[in-house]
């Protein structure tokens, strides 16, 4: 039985260290290619009719200020279009509606594609307005983005290279510094913007659209099969059909698209859930594909690391249900040369750190700031095991789920609340999975005190790291649930 738990627990490590040491082959890449930087201009001798799509699913604290920085965009109006797809239930309608008449009276060709039925989803919606779409280019924005005024002019430029089928600017964050949430989610979200998308690009593998802050060749969506809703990750599965295809990607670090991150941890954990279920789903459809075409087998081999990253979760959450009765069995002094072996994978969190390092050195100036916030990012990851876990498990085993759209509340720099907005205001319940959370944190702490019984100090560190993790994802959900049940309370003793 002891040897069972050690190579389980090895074997959950193996798979940790392999993902992890990916880093160490990012950041190669990255040191080798680094002086590449784009030429970023404005120098635009060609105004091809562009369409913009925005999709928008009850978004009524963010819906206006989308409209109104699109049409401010500076481009010739003739040579515009904009469609505002809304799959809306709620006020967002009406003020869609008021505002595509205001702007149509200015003279601007915009749209107000309304569904009434959410068939497809965002896929389903950007389908549907690309039957009507007159673009030779389609822009998309989602509804807490904030296109730059120059966004069209710089990007436009790249697709004189006719085998250009999609350009991605990078994601900035609006509200980095609203909270601890906020500025932990903009170092990971860094981490693929600064480092995994650039790299990836400049050495000539797959990327992958991100769903919106970008433009698309029409013609290379409708040569890849146009957007299917079979994913929870639309963007990640048109990518790779489009590149299978022999579209080439390009990916801008320099430019960026200002956007608005959850400020909420359980709107938080359903976009990591959709995300990380969308991705292997991804995987499940797109990895025989790609291991079946004439690209070279490092392209397949890379593209098998970001299609599959994600079922590190199940890993992490074994590896933590395991501290326990390893630190045991490491106390009885029988397997000392299997614990010898184990240290080699303190090389994996070598590699997560300098990974995110670089992101952070490459863009920001405050960047030895922002890197502190690399074991709160870590320990963070750990406690999403169980809600990313469940993602995974239904994802291979065929679960089907509703695309859950993440919350938007217009909260920019560390203003604002979300506690008293209406998507807030619903009456919640602690889910079991908190429940999950806050028991496991219990008991890596208490796999903490046996370690120091034990005198294992070397355990420690990670088993520290889990139990913050878990406690800090559990006890958030729990306040925030809390805060916005709280808040309908007052509302209803009000009135």
């Amino acid at each position: 039985m002891e040897k069972v738990i050690l190579f389980t627990y090895i074997g959950s490590l193996i798979v940790l260290f392999t993902f992890g040491s990916h880093g160490f082959i990012m950041i190669y890449y990255y040191l080798k290619n680094r002086h590449k930087r784009d030429e970023i201009s404005e120098n635009l001798d060609f105004y091809p009719v562009v369409t913009i799509q925005l999709p928008v699913y009850n978004e009524m604290y963010v819906v206006e200020r989308l409209i109104k920085t699109v049409c401010e965009i500076d481009y010739p109006i003739d040579k515009l279009e904009i469609q505002v797809l809304d799959d809306s239930t709620d006020e967002t309608v009406e003020i869609v509606a008021n505002l595509v008449k205001e702007y149509s009276l200015r003279g601007f060709d915009i749209k107000h594609i309304h569904r009434k039925e959410r068939t497809g989803f965002k896929a389903g919606a950007l389908k549907e307005g690309l039957k009507t779409a007159r673009g030779e280019f389609i822009a998309i924005f989602d509804a807490d983005f904030i296109p730059r005024r120059n966004f069209l002019k710089v990007v436009l430029p790249f697709f004189k290279n006719p085998k250009l089928g999609m350009v991605q600017t990078r994601w900035e964050h609006l509200n980095r510094t609203y909270s601890l949430v906020t500025q932990i989610q903009a170092l990971a979200l860094d981490g693929h913007f600064v480092i995994e998308q650039q790299v990836r690009n400049k050495a000539g593998y797959f990327i992958n659209f991100n769903g919106t802050s970008g433009i698309w060749r029409k013609e290379c969506i409708l040569d890849a099969g146009n957007w299917e809703a079979d994913t929870l990750t639309e963007d990640l599965d048109l990518s790779y059909r489009a590149q299978l295809k022999g579209w080439e990607f390009k990916y801008l670090t320099d430019f960026t698209t200002p956007s608005e991150i959850p400020s909420e941890i359980n709107s938080l954990k359903s976009q990591q859930f959709r995300w990380t279920k969308g991705a292997i789903e991804t995987a499940k459809k797109m990895l025989f594909r790609v291991w079946r075409s004439d690209v070279p087998l490092k392209t397949k081999i890379m593209s098998t690391f970001h299609l599959t990253n994600n079922i590190v979760f199940p890993f992490i959450l074994l590896a933590c249900l395991l501290n326990m009765p390893v630190v045991l069995i490491k106390n009885s002094g029988q397997y000392d040369t299997y614990f010898y072996f184990m240290s080699v994978f303190v090389l994996a969190f070598i590699a997560s750190f300098l990974f995110y390092l670089y992101s952070q050195k490459d863009v920001y100036e405050d960047w030895r700031s922002r890197i502190l916030l690399f074991p709160l990012f870590m320990a963070g990851s750990m406690g999403f095991a169980i809600n990313n876990t469940k993602a995974v498990i239904e994802a291979l085993f065929n679960k089907k789920s509703e695309f859950v759209r993440t919350p938007k509340y217009g909260i920019e720099g560390d203003q604002g609340k979300w506690q008293d907005k209406k998507y807030a205001l619903r009456k919640k319940a602690i889910k079991p999975s908190v429940l999950l959370e806050l028991g496991v944190a219990i008991y890596s702490f208490a796999c903490v005190v046996v370690s120091i019984a034990t005198l294992q100090i070397s355990a420690i560190p990670f088993q520290l790291m889990f139990t913050f993790g878990f406690g800090l994802v559990a006890v958030l959900s729990i306040k925030h649930v809390i805060e916005s049940n709280r808040k309908i309370k007052e509302k209803i003793e009000h009135t």
